[in-house]
């Protein structure tokens, strides 16, 4: 439980302003005035009883003379003091009232020393947190009074309580270390003020891999560069440091690279500031790289060259080309399309014809239902960004990941998939009956599938409905029109694979159904709105969340079934197709969703266990049914501890009390949890509750809880 409060009084002022290491005072030339600001009391009393008085505009005008440059707080050291004298010097909401421009300046840079000095803080905690976490009879080895090695379970605690993903709090915690143990004098030129945090931190990342004598040798020759006037920016920081760590170890550069390209290459998809899409490659061979961007250029000035293009910058064709060997797009077809990305093509503006549809359905055969959707993220191993950067398990398996024991982990050989042959919620399971053929969510046979892009698109925007954002893995929110245009392009896709899932008003999921058997509605595409985007020139292979609430869905089910819809213009449609079970929700039981594409699915929509549970998709054994797998994926959507980001289908179906104590394996006990965290929750000291089905409170070793709940679905 988090620490209740004091009933001792607060104080605006530090206890004893003249002890402490940060309370020596400046200079002889301001001695004076310090000891009196600091032995006086009263300069720091209650803001309300002082504030817009005489008083305190006096008080106000010789503290902001002081933050002048050579003034008394302008060549004070970061600390508490300084602290009292800012607030009071800059005013309510820091507005800084009378202020003159150089004495903003001070203020400004008696913030940014401040900052460093709580960072310094923030680390120095954490050093006291090490040393607490360390057992004697254990016989680690240390640095100091520092152990050089801890336990994941600290570093999940850690990042529970400063609100961080693992991997940032596993870097903070090296970082912590690392200036504590190794790299004293970088420290304290945090400590000071002269550097921050993030500066502090990227040191101890470049120095990290050197031996204790190179790492000290390169912290004498980096701090005379560091207090030499001007300040350094971060890059020239980085850039010092880099050079000075091959000047001490030549070889150290070159280990880097090779262990960089070897165990940390890889390929990112995220969410730029805009909106729209990046694409990345990271830590890979330098040659190879090089080669792939000569390829793309060339490809890029052919463009530019062709004339199909007028007035297009270099850079945009320059992505078109990378984008279109990657998807592999000729250069011929992408020039005889004559339009890039989503413009619309030519004679396609107001005004002009209509482009009509290729008015052929995409082959391939309707998916057995693999339970398997929703959206992704996943935890890092590389400890390169905040856990974005693994791509998702598509195997297409319905179980989506291994099945630990709930009572530790003998070895690292992961148990089987635990697949028991049952389908998801009204969906035909691995071991049912297949589908007919002609439907485009089957993985055609040969080759290896595509990995599936894991979006979440609230129905209504499709309908035509209303103007609802959602949400896509590694992309975040995706305004309406990205929405309707993704599931046009994923539509065509004989990859893609759709759920339906139905949410209370808070977007909290309670009901949840599968698509199954498709057969054609419709005649299949019509023709283009004018202005409106070109046909694309691929399909997009992804999984499909479409989410509506359940008022939405209890409208829709309330209208007349009158047989075969009318398809709206946006081409998707959801009509009721009989009752539920009795007992059930009025929302339950068949519906029929139909596609741009023409064809129309079933799918049974049944109660997620989300509030309350009735037990009904309960296994008897300790490994779960597909169904329960996936409906609690569905629920969780992420591994349950609050800071964990990897995807429920990529993390362990868990028992909250374990299954050889009396633990039910049902949704009222179970839970995603990443392995990382599994393996923590397992570990001395923690436990995991769940006070209702979705709720899951998570207790540290040193008595904090911290509960998250269901996830909340775009609607």
């Amino acid at each position: 439980m988090e620490r209740e409060s004091s009933d001792e009084p607060e104080r605006d002022g530090p206890s004893d302003p003249g002890s402490g290491p940060d309370s020596a005072g400046p200079d002889d030339a301001g001695s004076a005035d310090a000891e009196t600001v600091g032995e006086d009391e009263s300069v720091f009393g209650p803001w309300e009883s002082l504030e817009g008085t005489l008083g305190a505009a006096k008080e106000r005008e010789e503290l902001l003379s002081g933050f002048a440059k050579g003034g008394v707080w302008d060549k004070r050291p970061p600390g508490p003091e300084l602290a009292v004298a800012l607030a009071r010097a800059a005013g309510p909401d820091w507005r800084c009232p009378v202020a003159t421009g150089e004495e903003l300046i001070g203020l400004l840079r008696a913030m940014a020393a401040l900052q460093s000095w709580a960072g310094a803080g923030l680390l120095g905690m954490i050093r006291a947190l090490i040393r607490d976490d360390d057992l004697s009879f254990l016989g680690r080895p240390r640095h100091g009074n520092l152990p050089d090695e801890w336990d994941d379970s600290l570093v999940h605690e850690i990042a529970l309580a400063l609100a961080v993903s693992v991997p940032s709090a596993a870097k903070t915690t090296q970082a912590a270390w690392e200036l504590g143990a190794r790299l004293p004098g970088v420290e304290l030129l945090l400590k000071d003020g002269t550097l921050d945090l993030p500066r502090a931190r990227m040191i101890t990342e470049v120095f990290g891999e050197l031996s204790d004598e190179n790492c000290a040798r390169a912290e004498e020759l980096l701090l005379p560069e560091l207090t030499a006037p001007p300040r350094k920016t971060y890059t020239q920081v980085e850039r010092i440091a880099t050079a000075i760590a091959a000047a001490v170890d030549p070889e150290l550069a070159e280990r880097r690279r090779k262990s960089a390209e070897k165990h940390r290459s890889r390929v990112t998809v995220f969410r730029e500031g805009s909106g729209a899409a990046g694409l990345s490659g990271r830590d890979l061979p330098v040659d190879e790289a090089l080669a792939a961007y000569a390829n793309l250029d060339a490809r890029a000035r052919l463009y530019q060259d062709c004339g199909a293009f007028p007035k297009e910058r270099l850079d945009r064709l320059r992505a078109a080309a990378y984008l279109d060997i990657l998807n592999g797009i000729s250069a011929d077809d992408r020039i005889a399309c004559g339009h890039l990305g989503s413009d619309a093509a030519p004679g396609t503006g107001p005004g002009a014809a209509p482009e009509t549809g290729s008015g052929d359905a995409p082959d391939g055969d309707a998916p057995a239902d693999d339970g398997d959707c929703g959206v992704g993220g996943s935890d890092c191993p590389c400890d390169e960004c905040d856990g974005r950067c693994v791509p998702a398990d598509d195997s297409g398996m319905p179980d989506g990941g291994d099945f630990p024991d709930d009572n530790g982990y003998p070895d690292d050989e992961p148990d089987d998939d635990g697949s028991d042959g049952d389908g998801g919620p009204g969906g035909d399971g691995p071991g049912g009956t297949p589908p007919p053929p002609g439907s485009p969510f089957l993985k055609p046979p040969g080759g290896p599938p595509p990995t599936l892009t894991d979006l979440v698109f609230p129905l209504a925007t499709l309908l035509g409905q209303a103007e609802r954002p959602g949400e896509g893995h590694n992309l975040g929110t995706l305004d309406p029109a990205l929405c309707r245009a993704l599931a046009a392009t994923a539509a065509l896709s004989p990859h893609t694979v759709i759920c339906v899932t139905v949410t209370d008003p808070d977007g909290i999921a309670i009901g949840h159904g599968c698509v199954r058997s498709g057969r054609l509605a419709r005649p299949p595409g019509g023709p283009a709105p004018p202005g409106g985007p070109a046909p694309p020139l691929v399909a997009l292979p992804a999984r499909i969340n479409l989410t509506i609430t359940e008022a939405r869905l209890t409208r829709l089910r309330a209208q007349p079934d009158t047989g075969p819809p009318r398809p709206p213009s946006s081409g998707w449609a959801l009509d009721r197709r009989g009752a539920g079970p009795p007992g059930d929700p009025d929302w339950c039981g068949p519906w029929a969703l139909t596609l741009p594409t023409g064809l129309e699915y079933t799918l049974n929509l049944a109660p997620v266990p989300t509030y309350d549970c009735d037990h009904r998709n309960e296994s008897h054994a300790y490994k779960p049914n597909a169904a329960l797998r996936h409906l609690v994926q569905i629920r969780d959507r992420t591994c349950t501890f609050p800071p964990c980001s990897r995807h429920a289908r990529d993390s362990d179906f868990e028992h909250a009390v374990p299954y050889d104590q009396g633990g039910r394996t049902c949704a009222c006990n179970a839970g995603a949890r990443s392995r990382k965290c599994h393996r923590v929750k397992q570990s001395s000291g923690w436990s995991v509750t769940q006070p209702q089905p979705g709720w899951h409170q998570w207790t540290t070793p040193r008595g904090r809880t911290y509960t998250q709940g269901p996830n909340h679905y775009p609607v």
